[in-house]
């Protein structure tokens, strides 16, 4: 199904979008990879909602991308006598290990890994950052605190703790459970909650291996401060603004957004922008103009992918705001504003001759009249380099391996066709052609630029580049490879 944008959106299925007809809507909509949050549903709904988007993907002939994201260990307090407490600024509060009911004064944290992290200074915010805590003194069990930030606390609010790396991995029991199944399911992508370290991703790949791609989500200070080196090991990343923004100064949010995009961009990596996007759309049929100006400057940053959480997983108007974001993409990227800022932010250290491929094809393109550049990819890795490069002709990626083009439905532009193997590129070509001109990128008068790597089948080996006509018996009229 061409869309005609570039930029990619990421769906959250839920309550609200767990059937048939609502998923195959939600897809004609604009949606081109749905993500299964692992957090709510048993395992048999998860299964159920990935056997309707694969019998979808056959039924309307496109091809979907399915993102797994595990919950992550979830760090809460415990329970209050009379199920909530206020807190007054300037008063003492205790968190312990100590499994009584908590009130006024103090309530059981059952984590002694916070504890062993926790130093004088510290703070601890509770229930998303509307609690604050400073710890003032504290042990192997306890932590005495004072109240920064007053309010209400009841049972079970979650805690975060921004100014310590806490020693706890990234995959709890049921993250590792939860894994397992979906790889076995088939998932392309899994998401990887409270990264801290690149240990964290390493530990998922191990558990994953080839049958997913990673991609790490940065929502914690600690993981802004590594993010070169988790990037390095991570296949895309998603920018988790919604737990960035708890744990971080709200005003650091946007410059850190545009931060992370671009060092995605550089190394030909995939980049969601996520949380709050439409927020106003779960119980509105129409957003605020800040939310259609936050999706909009996503897009201009580059973003490969933007996503909706609760808006199209538990919201009253799922389809509105799939649409809404739709036309947001379609709008920006018509604006020449966009192709400047685009062009301009355009930065890659070209090291390979895969590299230099993929740029002389978008120049070549870009100054004839071309009307796609078409790339074999074995590994996905040829066109996530086409698509560094943000060209304005279209990109159509082409592969013999489903899981490859169902990866790269995440990726910006990238227009993905399934072939046959090749094993010479005159017939590359031919097949290249043949997709062009089914798929309304091009007619038989037309040109499109042809690159792939020979011989055939060997991931990353980009090293051929051909203009050549959509015109079949053009091409076998002329000179031999």
């Amino acid at each position: 199904m061409r869309r005609l944008r570039n930029v990619k959106i990421v769906a959250t299925l839920g309550p609200a979008s767990d059937d048939m007809e609502m998923i195959g809507a939600l897809h004609k909509a604009g949606a081109d990879v749905f993500r299964l949050n692992m957090s709510h549903g048993s395992h048999e709904e998860i299964r159920e909602k990935h056997r309707i988007i694969r019998q979808l993907e056959a039924d309307m002939g496109s091809t979907i991308g399915i993102l797994a994201d595990l919950q992550g260990p979830k760090l809460r307090v415990g329970v209050f006598a009379g199920d909530s407490e206020q807190l007054d600024v300037g008063a003492p509060f205790r968190l312990d290990l100590n499994e009584a009911e908590g009130d006024a004064s103090r309530v059981c944290l059952p984590h002694p890994e916070i504890f062993a992290a926790l130093e004088p200074g510290s703070s601890l915010l509770v229930n998303d950052g509307k609690i604050r805590l400073k710890v003032r003194d504290c042990g192997p069990d306890f932590a005495n605190c004072e109240v920064v930030i007053g309010g209400v606390i009841s049972n079970r609010k979650g805690v975060n703790v921004p100014d310590v790396v806490l020693p706890l991995a990234a995959l709890s029991d049921k993250d590792r459970a939860d894994l397992e199944f979906v790889c076995e399911l088939g998932v392309d992508w899994l998401a990887l909650s409270f990264v801290q370290r690149p240990e964290d991703v390493l530990e998922a790949r191990a558990l994953a291996g080839d049958r997913a791609a990673i991609l790490s989500k940065i929502e914690k200070p600690s993981a802004v401060v590594r993010f070169d080196d988790i990037l390095a090991v991570s296949d895309g990343i998603m920018v988790a603004r919604g737990d960035l923004g708890v744990e971080l100064p709200v005003q650091n949010v946007p410059p850190i957004q545009k931060r992370l995009v671009r060092k995605c961009r550089a190394a030909a990596k995939p980049v969601i922008v996520a949380t709050q996007m439409l927020e106003s759309m779960i119980e509105s049929p129409m957003p605020t103009r800040a939310e259609v100006s936050d999706v909009a400057t996503a897009i201009y940053e580059g973003a490969d992918a933007v996503m909706l959480s609760a808006e199209s997983a538990a919201g009253d108007f799922p389809i509105e705001a799939v649409t809404t974001m739709d036309k947001v993409a379609t709008e920006v990227e018509q604006d020449p504003t966009y192709t400047q800022i685009i062009e301009s932010s355009r930065k890659a250290d070209r090291m390979t001759v895969a590299d230099g491929i993929v740029a002389a094809a978008r120049e070549i393109a870009e100054t004839t009249d071309i009307k796609a550049i078409c790339c074999y990819t074995q590994s996905g890795t040829t066109a996530l380099l086409t698509a560094r490069e943000r060209p304005r002709t279209p990109i159509i990626a082409l592969t013999p391996l489903v899981g490859t083009a169902r990866r790269l439905a995440l990726s910006w532009g990238c227009n993905c066709v399934i072939t046959g193997s090749m094993d010479r590129f005159k017939m590359a070509v031919v097949g290249a052609a043949q997709a062009a001109r089914s798929q309304g990128f091009a007619g038989p008068d037309d040109l499109i630029v042809v690159t792939a790597g020979v011989p055939f089948n060997v991931p990353g080996s980009t090293n051929i580049l051909r203009v050549a006509p959509c015109d079949e018996r053009l091409i076998f009229s002329s000179d031999p490879e």
